[in-house]
Order: structure tokens, then C-alpha cells, then sequence
């Protein structure tokens, strides 16, 4: 297994991915708590691009339990059948609509346990909610932050739960709160999974990988670019 971070290596490691990306975000569309949560259950084994296009008008029409459960689970599909395993997570979404009407007031709970009980909602989606909706310190791992945290030896580990309790050790406590978006965002426009962007890379020299590339591809965006972009949305 690569060698894992210093405290010092991890300190530098962060403050250059602010530096690239002062105000990092999602990349999913939301306009409250609630349509966060549904938008990421609709992201599994899909893109933030996909969902977005699928849920721009969905949300017109739904954007609370209530107007969701009005809109039906055939409403709804009829919005997101672009997205891949659509019936599956109409049902989870209208299930979970359900739930906030009749256990949580119509509101999206602040609180682990709760969200992880919904239907289609397993612990990466909840620490996206509580990081997202609520400013907790949580770090949801997806498939690029477990490659970019194993390949760069920030926080090597074989499985989710093992990148994520190794991330919240060694990430200073500044940069725990934006730490989710910062490597996803790095993941997906740097440390890219066939062939990362090292040229580009602000944490090339701390970066552990052995197989580092020599050239960059002019086809993708930078970090830095993607946080530009994000900064002006």
C-alpha cells in the first residue's frame, strides 16, 4: 500500500488546492436542502451533467416532499428516465419524500442516522447533505476521491470507509469542510483515472504515484479552471 501523508505534506497538499480553488462547490444543481438530497441520490452511477439536465425542470415542479409525492413516482420518471437505473430511484425518492412528510415535518434531518434510514440514501450521500446543506465536517468518498486519496498517498485505504476515517485523521481541521470538494474536483478535471493531467497537477511533487505522465492533454480543464467556473456560477 502507498505510504501515507505527513500532517506537513497533507497542510501543503490542501493550501495548494485552495490556492487553485478558493470556492469550491458541488457541481450539482439544488435550490434547498431537500432537492440536494434527491439530486444526490439521482447522481449514483451517473453524472453530474445527466442529473443536472434531468432535474433543471423536475425541480420546477418539485421541490419539496409534498409537490414530489403530487408529482408521483410516473411524473417523476417521466423527468429522469435519461438517468441510469431511473424506475429503482423514483421509487427511492418518492419512498423517502414519504418518509419527510410523515417523520420529519417535511423537512430534510440533520442528523446522520435519520438520513441514512431513507430509502437510497447510504452514508456517502449523507455526508454530502450534512457537508452541503447543513456545513458539517464530513468527507463523502466517491470513486474519485478514493482514487486521488490511494494514488497520491493522502489516505490510501480499501474501501470508502477506509479512505474516509484515513482522510478525516490526516486533513487539517481548516480545510475539513471544503476537503470533499477540493479532491472530487481534482479527481475529475486533474487526477483523472486513465490518464491524470501530473504536468498540470499543483501537488504533483507531493504526490506519491509512480506512474506519473509526461505530457497533458489539452481536452480537459484544469482545477484551477474548474474552480473559476464554479466561482462564477
Amino acid at each position: 500500500m502507498t505510504k501515507r501523508f505527513s500532517k506537513h505534506e497533507a497542510e501543503a497538499f490542501f493550501a495548494r488546492l485552495k490556492k487553485a480553488m478558493p470556492a469550491p462547490k458541488t457541481e450539482l444543481g439544488y435550490v434547498n436542502a431537500y432537492t440536494l438530497l434527491v439530486a444526490v441520490v439521482l447522481s449514483a452511477q451517473a453524472t453530474d451533467k445527466g442529473v443536472n439536465k434531468a432535474t433543471e425542470s423536475l425541480f420546477k415542479r418539485a421541490a419539496s416532499p409534498e409537490a414530489m409525492l403530487a408529482l408521483g413516482e410516473e411524473g417523476l420518471i417521466a423527468h429522469i428516465k435519461t438517468i441510469g437505473l431511473y424506475r429503482n430511484k423514483a421509487k427511492n425518492v418518492i419512498a423517502l419524500s414519504r418518509l419527510l412528510v410523515e417523520q420529519h415535518g417535511c423537512e430534510v434531518p440533520r442528523d446522520r442516522e435519520a438520513l441514512e434510514a431513507l430509502p437510497g440514501v447510504g452514508r456517502k450521500t449523507a455526508n454530502v447533505v450534512l457537508n452541503v446543506a447543513f456545513g458539517e465536517k464530513t468527507i463523502a468518498v466517491d470513486t474519485h476521491i478514493f482514487r486521488v486519496a490511494n494514488r497520491t498517498g493522502l489516505a490510501p485505504g480499501k474501501t470508502p470507509r477506509d479512505v474516509e476515517d484515513g482522510l478525516m485523521k490526516i486533513v487539517p481541521d481548516a480545510y475539513v469542510q471544503h476537503a470533499h470538494h477540493w479532491l472530487i474536483l481534482h479527481g475529475r478535471y486533474v487526477c483523472v483515472a486513465r490518464k491524470p493531467l501530473c504536468p498540470t497537477c499543483v501537488v504533483r511533487d507531493l504526490c506519491r504515484y509512480k506512474d506519473k505522465t509526461r505530457e497533458a492533454s489539452l481536452k480537459k480543464p484544469s482545477a484551477a479552471a474548474s474552480g473559476a467556473k464554479h466561482r462564477g456560477r
